[in-house]
């Protein structure tokens, strides 16, 4: 609603004309009308900027088309650009219909010839471009709000997507990745069950063992998905604790060391610079290098290497994890850390797909950062880069 005074600014470089809007406003019967004149666009533009920041800004400007810097339409865009809000009449001598449409087209609310105005004309003219531009703004900001709500329906729709995705893609790896184990221990179970009587010792130590192994396997792949989904739902969240981070990777190292032996593989642990004791989070640490040195394992030929580089900074600690396998396609890269996503080279080998997506995300979750360097049939090098955490969050 309009207010009992409204404040206009009048561009108009005639005195006498100024002088004359100013005795019409006068007349208005309705509300007050306080008219502030400047002769050029520049002092104008100078006033509206003063005027944003005073108590009292301008509810609407009357311009002249013909200024001593400006001349014609050319004011508009730049006046619109200072107050966008503002609501603007042009004034000019003569009754030209298409120069009044281009004005309505380029922002302005309405168009006055100076000989035809008299007191009820000029005062419904304000009003009118007031209340329309108050209008225009009042819908433009709903369309703004209503623009984001469906931005936002379409992020949780597409987060409902994923997360529909991510359901089937863990029940066709529940089906399939599943079946493998679950064979060897059906198969392991009916041997020791019909034929313990013909099963030497050492053949029932050995049944025992793909049972065992056979239960590691999905055990570690129920704990992938577990931890997969909670990724997926935003819930990693970093335990942090004083940690040897040197130690931390040496053990590593060690626990990965029989795996490493049976393809004859050579694990070599470096440590470059002086690495300080920081807090970790030791469990999202596991599943991070863990991961990346066991796909260096699985993916390399027996009696190749791989080289696991730790790289002390003063704020960062770079891991490096380097191998001589099979490589990874350019076609792949892009999807390397989407869950369930498998290289096409990966061949029968075994996995889920789910390996790298967690470790990207406990990556983010550590507000570290990964990058792969991988060619096929020379190898692959992951880098991974944390920040170092001293005092306690």
């Amino acid at each position: 609603m309009l207010a009992s005074l409204v404040k206009v600014l009048l561009i108009e470089d005639s005195l006498a004309e100024a002088r004359f809007l100013q005795e019409i406003l006068r007349q208005a019967d309705l509300r007050h009308f306080h008219l502030v004149h400047v002769k050029r666009l520049g002092d104008a533009l100078a006033e509206l900027q003063q005027g944003l920041v005073s108590s009292h800004p301008y509810d609407a400007i009357l311009l002249d088309l013909t200024l001593p810097d400006s001349q014609g339409l050319a004011s508009l865009p730049l006046l619109l650009q200072q107050a966008p809000d503002l609501p603007i009449v042009v004034l000019t001598n003569t009754n030209d219909d298409e120069l009044a449409i281009e004005a309505v087209r380029q922002g302005a609310q309405d168009y006055l010839v100076k000989r035809q105005i008299d007191a009820k004309l000029l005062v419904r003219s304000l009003c009118y471009a007031i209340e329309r531009k108050q209008a225009a703004s009042a819908l433009q900001a709903k369309n703004q709000a209503l623009a984001t709500q469906v931005q936002e329906s379409a992020v949780e729709l597409d987060k409902v997507k994923q997360l529909n995705r991510f359901k089937s893609e863990f029940v066709s790896m529940l089906s399939h990745d599943f079946r493998s184990p679950l064979t060897t221990i059906l198969l392991a179970t009916g041997l020791l069950q019909n034929s313990d009587k013909k099963l030497t010792q050492k053949q029932k130590l050995t049944h025992f063992q793909h049972i065992n192994a056979a239960i590691k396997n999905m055990a570690q792949m129920l704990d992938e998905v577990s931890l997969a989904g909670k990724a997926e739902a935003g819930q990693l969240q970093c335990q942090l604790a004083y940690l040897n981070i040197e130690e931390f990777c040496q053990e590593l190292i060690a626990e990965l060391e029989l795996s490493a032996a049976k393809k004859q593989i050579d694990l070599i642990f470096t440590c470059q610079g002086q690495v300080e004791e920081a807090l970790w989070d030791e469990n999202l640490l596991r599943h991070i290098l863990g991961n990346l040195l066991s796909n260096a394992i699985k993916y390399s030929p027996a009696g190749s290497r791989v080289r696991f580089n730790l790289i002390a900074q003063p704020e960062i600690l770079t891991f490096q994890i380097q191998d001589w396998g099979i490589g990874i396609p350019k076609a792949d890269l892009q999807q390397l850390f989407q869950p369930f996503h498998r290289a096409s080279n990966v061949g029968s080998n075994p996995g889920t797909g789910l390996g790298l997506a967690i470790a990207k995300k406990c990556i983010e979750a550590c507000n570290g950062e990964i990058f792969v360097e991988s060619e096929v049939g020379v190898g692959t090098t992951f880098t991974v880069m944390l920040p170092l955490v001293f005092v306690a969050i």
